[in-house]
C-alpha cells in the first residue's frame, strides 16, 4: 500500500472516533438510553471483528505452513497476550461509558476537550511506568493542553457554567483513555493488529456488561435503537481498527499521531453542523491550542524516532 491511502485509511479512522459524541448525543436525544446503546456498539464490534479476523486468519494459514517455525517463536515474547489485552480493554469500554455519560451533561466540543487530558496524562503514566525522563517539550506540551482546556471550557468567559458531574465524568474518561492507549502501543505486540484490536475490545464489551448490568436489558425496548447501536459499532468498533491496520503499517506509529489528531476537529466541527453547539471566541483558540500542542509533541517524538534510526 502506498502513503497516500495509509494517510486516507488513517483519516477517516480518526474521523470516525470524532463523530462518535455527536451520534450518541443525537441517540439520547431521542430517549435512547446510554447503556443500551453501548453494549449494541461493543457487541456489534465483537461480532464483526471476530467474523473478519476468523476470515483474515483461515486465508492466511496456507502461508503459515510454509513459514519458518522459528520465527514464530522469535515473534511470541509475552505469556498470555490474549489475556492481557482483554484486561487492558477493559478500559477502552469504561472510556467509552464515562465519556457517554460526560456529554449529557457538558457540549461534545467540551466532552472531547475533557478527553484529550489523555496527553498529560499519558506522558504521566510513561514516567510512572517506563521510568522515563519527560523531556522540556512535553511539559511545556502539557502546560498548553492545560491552558487551551481551561479557554475552550469558558472558564473566562461570562456564561461561564459548567456541570461538575459532566467534567468528573469527562476526566474519568480521559484517565481510562490513556490507559487505553497505553494499551495500545505497549500490550502483545506479537499479534497482528486486528486481532489485538478484537480482543481489547472483547475486554471492553466484558466492562460494559459489568458497568451498565441490569440497566442494559431495560434500556434495550425496541427495534429502533438496534439501528443506532450499529452506526456506534461501525464507527466506534469496526471501522478505525480495521483502517488503522491497514493504514498505520504504510506510514508508521509517528504520522499516525498527528492524523489522529483529527478527532478534535472532527467531534467539534459535527457538533457545530449536526448539534447546532456554538463555539465561541476563546473556546475557539483554547481547541486550536490543544490541537497544535498535540500535533508539535507527535512532530517532535517522530523527528526523534526518524534521528535515532540513522545514527
Amino acid at each position: 500500500m502506498n502513503k497516500i491511502k495509509g494517510i486516507i485509511f488513517v483519516s477517516i479512522g480518526a474521523a470516525s472516533y470524532g463523530i462518535l459524541a455527536t451520534i450518541i448525543k443525537l441517540a439520547n436525544n431521542n430517549n435512547f438510553g446510554t447503556a443500551g446503546l453501548t453494549f449494541l456498539q461493543y457487541l456489534f464490534g465483537v461480532l464483526v471483528l471476530s467474523i473478519a479476523t476468523f476470515l483474515i486468519n483461515t486465508k492466511s494459514k496456507k502461508t503459515i505452513s510454509t513459514t519458518n517455525t522459528a520465527n514464530q517463536t522469535a515473534i511470541s515474547t509475552s505469556k498470555y497476550p490474549r489475556l492481557k489485552l482483554m484486561l487492558f480493554g477493559t478500559s477502552l469500554g469504561l472510556t467509552s461509558s464515562f465519556y457517554y455519560l460526560s456529554i449529557q451533561y457538558v457540549p461534545v466540543s467540551v466532552g472531547i476537550i475533557l478527553l484529550m487530558q489523555t496527553v498529560w496524562m499519558g506522558i504521566l503514566l510513561e514516567f510512572f511506568i517506563d521510568r522515563k525522563l519527560v523531556s522540556k517539550a512535553k511539559i511545556i506540551g502539557s502546560i498548553m493542553v492545560l491552558l487551551g482546556t481551561l479557554l475552550a471550557s469558558k472558564v473566562f468567559e461570562s456564561d461561564f457554567n459548567l456541570n461538575l458531574l459532566g467534567v468528573i465524568y469527562g476526566l474519568f474518561a480521559a484517565i481510562f483513555y490513556t490507559t487505553s492507549m497505553y494499551a495500545s502501543n505497549k500490550i502483545s505486540l506479537e499479534l497482528p493488529s486486528l486481532t489485538r484490536s478484537k480482543y481489547l475490545v472483547y475486554g471492553g464489551f466484558l466492562a460494559i456488561l459489568i458497568f451498565w448490568n441490569f440497566q442494559i436489558i431495560e434500556e434495550i425496548n425496541s427495534v429502533e435503537i438496534l439501528k443506532w447501536g450499529m452506526v456506534l459499532g461501525l464507527f466506534g468498533t469496526v471501522l478505525p481498527p480495521i483502517l488503522f491496520s491497514k493504514g498505520v503499517p504504510a506510514i508508521g506509529n509517528g504520522l499516525t499521531s498527528i492524523i489522529a489528531a483529527l478527532e478534535i476537529p472532527i467531534s467539534v466541527l459535527s457538533a457545530f453542523l449536526i448539534l447546532n453547539e456554538q463555539i465561541g471566541f476563546l473556546q475557539g483558540v483554547g481547541i486550536f491550542i490543544i490541537l497544535i500542542t498535540i500535533l508539535l509533541i507527535n512532530v517532535k517524538k517522530k523527528e526523534k524516532i526518524e534521528k535515532s534510526k540513522t545514527l
